[in-house]
């Protein structure tokens, strides 16, 4: 055998035997440290003494000692330092930025934004109130004949409706005649009281005809040929649409008695209803737009008239009357539309997406990013709501980052952790936010 080779050989077999050696003493080494480690920290889960154990499910049922609930589950302990920083508010919540992005949570920047509104609803088409003429005689007597006698005729103003016989008038017409006459024997009178009272009296009698609607051109037929005439005509007081017919030929009537009513639809009212939350919008004047499904392709345009001050007892609506011009007559009574009422009132204000608030019944609230993987609930008080978004009154300041997405997730865990720190802490309370004043401003009128 070579000697070098042997030297060689017996060199590393020492090498080898001496590195064993302390290797060895490393990893005694570092299982001793790993031992004093485990010891230690068995000693401070010792002194870490739970306060007391709380229900998975409901955070409010709790146990001195370990126990598990009606599922088998064990009670999960709490300690006293699990919410031992003083300078955040009860229930805020900690997330890892990964475990975030896995949960879908998406956030959305609160700021200042001008809201509009258009208030869509159904309408019913009506008469014009202050178009419509309801004709009662002023006199008793009976109908000789009628020229109008059917609904739905078109009659214009001054119109012939129709002839009546009254005794009333018979006797009123002599009166007028016999003063007529006794006025050309009197007026050559030397006495002035004498032909002044000859005067008054075909005045008085000439007055009395007209009170009893008589028309002009039979008033002026009787003054010129002193022939008392058997029946007086009853002219229409108004153009328009004969709605009603309440009486026929031969018929006798009364002052009580009406015989027609006439509406003009030159223009119409169109009632709807809005629901109260969309109240605060309207206002007298706003911009309507009408379709209608028996006038397919036209738009009529009008206006808000009057808000009625009482809300309908079934459906908790809130009536309103819309003004439209008529002029071709196309809008008829009772038919159906689609409404849409242009709110012009705006408002300036701080806004955040509706899908932000949590609303639990009895208050509102949101979750605030605060950065670094942190949600703080914060109760909030709501405005009106428009397009997506809702107007924030109290709680929030403009800049501010709310969660719009996923909150609910956020919001179960959060709500633990206060219930928890409630009772670790009793009296503790939810951090109040700074309130944020909300100025409103109206805006010039714009559309959707």
């Amino acid at each position: 055998m070579n000697k070098p080779l042997i030297i060689v050989a017996v060199v590393m077999l020492m090498i080898g035997i001496g590195g064993g050696w302390l290797a060895n003493d490393y990893i005694q080494l570092a299982i001793t440290q790993h031992q004093q480690d485990d010891s230690q920290a068995a000693r401070s889960e010792q002194n870490r003494q739970p306060l007391f154990y709380r229900s998975p499910m409901n955070p409010s049922v709790t146990s001195p000692v370990p126990a598990k609930d009606p599922m088998g589950m064990d009670y999960i302990p709490v300690y006293a330092d699990d919410d031992s920083r003083d300078d955040q508010p009860a229930g805020t919540v900690k997330i890892d930025p990964v475990v975030a992005q896995n949960i879908g949570v998406r956030t959305a920047i609160v700021e200042r934004d001008i809201l509009s509104h258009i208030v869509r609803t159904v309408g019913r088409v009506d008469y014009d109130e202050e178009r419509i003429v309801r004709l009662h005689p002023k006199v008793e007597g009976w109908i000789e004949t009628m020229r109008v006698d059917k609904t739905g005729e078109k009659v214009k103003k001054n119109q012939d409706l129709l002839s009546i016989y009254s005794p009333q008038l018979v006797v009123s017409q002599q009166e007028y005649v016999l003063a007529l006459n006794n006025l050309h024997i009197l007026k050559q009178s030397p006495i002035a009281d004498i032909r002044r009272g000859a005067e008054e009296l075909v005045s008085s009698a000439l007055e009395r005809l007209k009170l009893l609607d008589v028309p002009e051109h039979q008033l002026h037929d009787l003054t010129q040929d002193h022939n008392i005439h058997k029946t007086l005509h009853i002219h229409s007081p108004a153009s328009g649409i004969v709605v009603h017919v309440g009486a026929r030929e031969g018929q006798y009537v009364t002052p009580a008695t009406e015989i027609y009513l006439i509406a003009d639809l030159s223009t119409v009212w169109v009632y709807a209803d809005i629901y109260e939350n969309e109240l605060p919008w309207v206002q007298l004047g706003d911009l309507v737009e009408m379709r209608l499904a028996g006038i397919p392709g036209r738009v009529f345009r009008g206006h808000l008239a009057f808000i009625y001050p009482y809300a309908e007892a079934k459906t908790r609506t809130i009536k309103v009357r819309l003004d439209f011009k008529n002029t071709e007559l196309l809008l008829k009574p009772d038919m159906f539309a689609e409404v849409s009422i242009y709110a012009s009132k705006q408002k300036r204000a701080l806004v955040i997406p509706s899908e932000a608030v949590i609303r639990s019944g009895t208050r509102d609230k949101v979750l605030v990013a605060r950065g670094a993987g942190k949600f703080e609930p914060r109760t909030i008080t709501t405005g009106v709501a428009a397009d997506g978004k809702v107007i924030v009154l109290d709680g929030l300041e403009e800049g501010e980052e709310v969660v719009t997405s996923s909150q609910f997730l956020i919001d179960s865990e959060s709500s633990l952790r206060e219930a928890t720190a409630k009772m670790i802490k009793p009296g503790l309370k939810e951090k109040e936010s700074k309130p944020s004043p909300l100025q409103i401003e109206e805006g010039p009128h714009q559309h959707d």
